[in-house]
């Protein structure tokens, strides 16, 4: 990993890694330390939100969602946006030992929760910082992940986020992101909605008629598929 110095602080065996606001307004930061202050709130109820939405409470979606990554044992894989930590186990399972499963995230209350989750797994590495400034060196990645959370990227920092991905992949190297498709129930669908405009409108709206559109800017090859219960998509994006 690649950060600076003078920035890291270990927090109960997480690696956490100050962001770069020299550049940033002082609107811009208060922003941002009140959406981590929600996520370190809603870390306590985030499973069973994310389980509702999905239709997923046993967890098959993430172990489905796993075995299309196409893992490989020793490989090494990020998931960003990680929240408590759900799909690293998973992941863990495919690489090994012998592998390395990254989890970042920019709220400590989330990453605590998936530190209680992965602690016997020396091998799986929690890391506290902004998914629009991966702390990690050109194209060494395998694979990056993302997990029902990509709609929480508010404004530009979706935008980051790509670039930031691609960066880290080495050629060849895959992106896949899945989310909740429109449920059904209408309450369920009025939170998705929710989420959805939190991006700001035009951001949202984008999202909405063209995902594929918005993948391709990054990547070279971007393929949908849905999970077996229907109430969630995977955009599996490669870079060139």
């Amino acid at each position: 990993m690649q950060h600076e110095p003078g920035h890291d602080e270990k927090s109960s065996g997480i690696l956490a890694i100050g962001n770069r606001t020299g550049t940033l307004s002082r609107a811009h930061i208060m922003s941002r330390n009140f959406r981590r202050k929600y996520y370190d709130i809603f870390s306590r109820f985030y499973d069973s939100f994310v389980a509702l939405h999905s239709g997923d409470r046993g967890g098959v979606i993430r172990e489905e969602f796993s075995a299309k990554i196409g893992l490989r044992e020793g490989d090494s894989v990020l998931d960003i946006c990680t929240g408590t930590g759900s799909l690293l186990l998973s992941l863990h399972r495919h690489v090994g030992v012998e592998g390395r499963v990254l989890g970042i995230d920019f709220s400590m209350g989330m990453l605590q929760a998936a530190k209680a989750k992965t602690a016997s797994h020396p091998n799986i590495h929690l890391v506290q910082a902004d998914a629009a400034e991966l702390p990690f060196k050109q194209e060494k990645l395998n694979l990056v992940t993302c997990s029902h959370a990509f709609y929480e990227l508010k404004g530009d920092t979706r935008d980051k986020c790509l670039r930031e991905v691609s960066r880290v992949l080495k050629v060849g190297g895959r992106f896949l992101m899945m989310e909740h498709d429109v449920p059904k129930n209408f309450f369920i669908r009025f939170l998705f909605y929710l989420r959805i405009f939190s991006m700001g409108s035009r951001k949202a709206l984008a999202i909405l008629k063209s995902e594929e559109m918005v993948f391709r800017e990054s990547f070279a090859s971007v393929v949908r598929t849905t999970t077996e219960t229907g109430r969630s998509k995977i955009f599996i994006c490669q870079k060139a």
